[in-house]
């Protein structure tokens, strides 16, 4: 059962995780430039307020793609900073399997892209958690509130952290900033996020180009891809390799996710999207 909950999770809500966490880092790449990209700030050319992006999430098993909800992101534009959230639903089909309501929110300043305060909110089946976590970048510090909800919070607890640390959200929108066009395919990035209390230390290899993706329902794409680090165990199999694939144009949005599982595997789709601050020239005509 431990282990069919933790399958469970990641169809949808994992999910929501790992199309966030593909390319997390407050890194420095290795072998990058001197210039090329200070880890405690970057200049944010990619996205704008008002920016919109869902994805559909399937889960197989059998050779049998459901679709089982979809996740959307959105961009706020505050004073100085920006308000990043993502919305995780499952499609009440797949509710008699596992049903989801996640929501993940993200205080980043605009300069350095750095988050001040992340929240979650989660309801994964029987499973509810919310945490609050409040970054003191200055002090290397972070004030994590938690509980099975706002209303009943259990914890509240300070953790030293590296600096410049990232959150789930804020990761991504910074490593879509990142400039790839001088990697070899084969060159590997090291990273963290604090999430769950404690630092991950992951990396992520850039696998090169891929000329005409096919997203269903949006037509074809030319994308970067990469690959993150898997770890073996109850929900990944041995030498599983997630696959992302990113826009190659000036919007570097994800426009599909692979990834196996123990039991199925689970695919992330892009949906729809608007705001962008860049028409989607990686769409091929």
């Amino acid at each position: 059962m431990k282990v069919l909950n933790k399958i469970k999770w990641l169809t949808f809500g994992g999910s929501l995780l790992v199309s966030m966490a593909f390319m997390p880092a407050p890194l420095v790449p290795v072998d990058l430039a001197e210039d090329d990209i200070n880890a405690c700030t970057i200049t944010n050319t990619t996205f704008r307020a008002g920016e919109q992006i869902s994805y559909k999430v399937y889960y197989n098993l059998n050779f049998v793609w459901i679709p089982a909800g979809e996740v959307v992101f959105n961009v706020e534009g505050m004073d100085g900073q920006y308000h990043i959230s993502a919305v995780g639903n499952t499609y009440k089909s797949y509710e008699w399997f596992f049903k989801v309501r996640d929501r993940y929110d993200s205080y980043i300043d605009a300069e350095t892209l750095l988050p001040y305060l992340s929240i979650r909110d989660v309801q994964e089946g029987g499973y509810t958690l919310y945490e609050k976590t409040t970054f003191n970048q200055g002090k290397s510090k972070a004030r994590v509130v938690r509980g099975r909800a706002i209303d009943n919070i259990k914890e509240d607890k300070e953790y030293p952290i590296s600096t410049c640390m990232h959150d789930m959200l804020s990761i991504l929108y910074y490593a879509r900033n990142l400039n790839y066009t001088n990697y070899n395919s084969g060159h590997r990035f090291p990273m963290d996020i604090f999430m769950d209390k404690e630092e991950w230390p992951l990396s992520v290899e850039y696998l090169g180009k891929e000329e005409e993706v096919k997203i269903k329902g949006l037509g074809h794409f030319n994308t970067i891809m990469f690959s993150p680090q898997l770890i073996a165990g109850d929900v990944f199999p041995e030498d599983a390799q997630m696959k992302v694939w990113v826009s190659d144009d000036l919007n570097k949005i994800p426009v599909m996710i692979e990834s196996p599982l123990s039991v199925g595997s689970i695919k992330v789709v892009l949906q729809d999207y608007s705001g962008l601050r860049y028409e989607m020239g990686a769409k091929v005509n």
